[in-house]
């Protein structure tokens, strides 16, 4: 309970109560906001709820009424589908494809966007500042501008159609943004400390092992994440540049849309296979990502 007290000729006078109208606005208001934000949160989810009570449902099923019947017929559940979906090896070749394409691309752009990001913090070296304007830049270079004239470079040299060219383009990509974030975090990290390690004989790589990445780990935890979902996630770079062998999960549902009324029960699991992956990674690492996100704030 918040109380008033005041000073008066030198004694403290009686403490004086916050009114009852004030304290029930505050009370009433915060539950109305949490309120609000939990039915938020629920139609928020609703998709991806309706996507898995889906994936449970037998074709027949699914096509003769919504997914919301099963709350009145609970039999309807069945894990036939995920049966199916093992069973079908274009999909499960796809997921592979998509962790080999998603996992390399995400280390390669943390790891190189670390050691560009220290560089142009804390590291002296001619045009600096130039260089780090123009990775910047790159930013503003849109993915669709991109797609023909890498393609080309592509199939000069022998990389059109195979993973390691999707993952080289994530990583040209994905690495403009890396360094704008960590050059910016690491800079904020106190210089007497870096001074202090160097004055104990540390050399820079050692510095930046032992110091700039335990002390830059949630800047790091978000960038992971951030590209990890992203890479997952995308369709059209791997529809340009992979062929039926290199194809992530993403193309692969893609071409069973095609064929929806025959594949729902395929379909159905392997979008929300696809969607739960990345979901998992998030909630995995959303600790080091709040605070990643929210360093900035409280510098």
């Amino acid at each position: 309970m918040t109380t008033i007290t005041e000073n008066v000729g030198g004694k403290s006078a009686a403490p004086a109560r916050t009114p009852l109208g004030a304290r029930l606005t505050a009370r009433l208001g915060g539950s109305l906001v949490r309120a609000f934000l939990l039915v938020v949160g629920l139609f928020w989810l609703v998709p991806t709820i309706g996507l898995l009570i889906s994936s449970l449902r037998s074709p027949e099923d699914m096509s003769a009424s919504g997914w919301w019947q099963v709350f009145a017929e609970p039999s309807q559940l069945t894990v036939d589908s995920y049966r199916r979906l093992l069973e079908n090896g274009d999909i499960t070749h796809s997921l592979v494809n998509t962790v080999l394409i998603t996992v390399p691309a995400t280390v390669l752009v943390v790891l190189i966007g670390s050691l560009a990001g220290y560089a142009f913090a804390w590291m002296e070296f001619p045009g600096r500042d130039w260089w780090f304007l123009a990775v910047v830049s790159l930013l503003v270079v849109p993915v669709q501008v991109a797609l023909i004239p890498i393609a080309e470079l592509f199939g000069k040299i022998g990389l059109f159609g195979s993973i390691l060219g999707v993952i080289l383009f994530h990583v040209g990509f994905g690495l403009p943004f890396a360094v704008f974030l960590l050059r910016n975090f690491f800079a904020e990290i106190p210089r007497e400390l870096l001074e202090a390690a160097r004055l104990d004989g540390a050399g820079e790589l050692r510095l930046f092992a032992r110091v700039v990445l335990p002390l830059g780990g949630p800047a790091i935890a978000s960038l992971g994440i951030f590209q990890f979902l992203w890479v997952w996630n995308d369709m059209l770079v791997a529809l340009v540049f992979t062929k039926s062998g290199s194809q992530p999960i993403t193309v692969a549902l893609q071409t069973q849309v095609r064929q929806f009324g025959n594949n729902i029960d395929v379909l159905a699991p392997g979008a929300f296979l696809s969607m739960v992956i990345p979901l998992a990674v998030f909630f995995a690492f959303q600790r080091q990502f709040v605070s990643g996100v929210m360093a900035g704030a409280v510098k």
